[in-house]
């Protein structure tokens, strides 16, 4: 329904007219994420509290009309989208760090909290959030734990969900709920906090976050190893697990995603290399040296062309910037990017990146591989230009049979991104009607009048 001048008046009344708008130049900047797909939403409304979310949520229920939670519209799958028109509830004033808990190891934040700003001020304090995402200086903790965001660090210390003590949220009735614990341990009831986790913005709206912290590893190093062939550095990667060193980050480039990075940034990564493993460990000196040395005797075992440790911290900063300049370099191979974070099990990843390169040859898509190798999370990505309704065709069919052969592995179809639009249609290649039909019971328990982010993970 379009949203009438009596409820766009109920909804200034709530937040203050400075904090709610319908114009036009507005709504366009809240009408695109990271899919460039375009939806325009009726108006954005910025609570600064969670009473007023909770007005604006009893609001849509009398009134009907539906309400998207959006943080900084970062998504890769069109999670925050008004896809069915509606208010964009954008959640960037609750911004606030709360408290640091150095004693008990835990901290409290609101969820539109910058992830990047957040990990500054826990290491400020000699603590670590491992959970890091690439898109970690402009995504916020509430997106990431909508999507339950990963990372390169996930090999070693897993995913947001990981360390997610408790929650407060508001749910799509307007009602206030707390979930979780503010200790190492807590079993009572069903876990809520688990499930509001990586539910994509469509079960309630997180307005205060209890994080798990870490002690800050004494010591982080960076080193690299170049392959000639992709399928080489996925063995080796395979190897390293095996032989039971767990780096904190392994990820990969391939030939393409390392020449693009080269062009993007005017820069000489390895000339010639077809393949390069970026692996960081981290720990007490003592174990940061023996792990190193380790994995050059293994890396070279390999037959890696060049196996080499940053120096400095600039130098590894250096290495990490290419590796996360990726995803906008891929552009100077086209216009448009249909981008996929498919996981397999580790000891399949070389079966993987062979498939990837099989397809590539069968089809003459433009393919680029990159990711967290080490917990088999590979971003493949089809570069192509969307207006070619034949390219188009072809890449979306090349998606299918690569989900098709990831779900063959024993893998999923989605690693960090969630479902969102983009992969809704595949839903049930993974799932089952059982689990999907259990799932859908849920959404309506917590949302009876479907007003909360519709749309989302569930075809329709």
């Amino acid at each position: 329904m379009a949203l009438s001048d009596s409820i766009y008046k109920k909804l200034r009344r709530i937040t203050g007219e400075d904090n709610c708008s319908r114009d036009m130049e507005d709504l366009a900047c809240y009408a695109y994420d990271a899919t460039a797909k375009i939806f325009l939403p009726d108006a954005v409304i910025f609570p600064g509290n969670q009473s007023e979310i909770s007005s604006i949520l009893k609001l849509a229920n009398t009134e009907g009309f539906y309400v998207i939670p959006r943080g900084y519209g970062s998504g890769m799958t069109g999670g925050s989208l008004a896809v069915k028109g509606g208010v964009i509830i954008a959640m960037t004033r609750l911004n606030r760090i709360l408290k640091i808990d150095r004693e008990n190891l835990v901290a409290y934040a609101e969820p539109g909290v910058v992830t990047a700003d957040f990990h500054k001020a826990v290491e400020n304090e000699d603590l670590f959030y491992p959970p890091d995402p690439s898109s970690s200086k402009f995504s916020t903790l509430g997106g990431n734990l909508s999507e339950c965001a990963g990372g390169p660090r996930a090999v070693k210390y897993g995913v947001t969900k990981d360390y997610v003590l408790g929650l407060e949220a508001v749910l799509p009735t307007g009602d206030l709920i707390k979930t979780g614990v503010q200790t190492v341990k807590g079993v009572v009831g069903y876990d809520l906090t688990r499930l509001l986790v990586g539910s994509e913005g469509t079960l309630g709206i997180i307005t205060r976050i209890t994080l798990r912290l870490l002690p800050l590893p004494r010591q982080v190093r960076t080193m690299t190893a170049v392959f000639e062939k992709m399928e080489s550095a996925a063995e080796a990667v395979s190897g390293i697990i095996k032989n039971s060193i767990i780096p904190r980050t392994i990820e990969f480039m391939d030939q393409a995603a390392i020449k693009c990075v080269e062009k993007y940034l005017d820069i000489q990564l390895f000339r010639d290399a077809g393949a390069m493993l970026l692996i960081e460990v981290d720990g007490s000196p003592d174990e940061v040296e023996g792990q190193i040395r380790q994995l050059e005797d293994l890396l070279n075992g390999y037959h890696a062309k060049q196996v080499k440790t940053a120096a400095t911290k600039e130098d590894a900063e250096k290495l990490w910037k290419a590796r996360k300049t990726i995803s906008p370099a891929l552009f100077t191979y086209g216009p448009d990017k249909i981008n996929e974070d498919i996981v397999v099990p580790r000891s399949k990843i070389p079966e993987m990146v062979r498939k990837i390169k099989s397809l590539k040859n069968k089809t003459g898509l433009t393919i680029v591989s990159f990711g967290h190798a080490g917990d088999g999370n590979i971003h493949f990505n089809i570069m192509l230009d969307k207006k070619n309704s034949e390219e188009l065709k072809k890449a979306e069919a090349t998606v299918g049979e690569l989900f098709d052969f990831t779900l063959e592995l024993g893998g999923t179809i989605s690693g960090e991104h969630g479902v969102g639009i983009t992969k809704r249609p595949y839903l049930n290649r993974e799932l089952g009607p059982v689990e999907i039909d259990l799932m859908k019971k849920i959404k309506t328990v917590f949302d009876p009048n479907g007003i909360l982010n519709p749309g989302k993970i569930f075809p329709e």
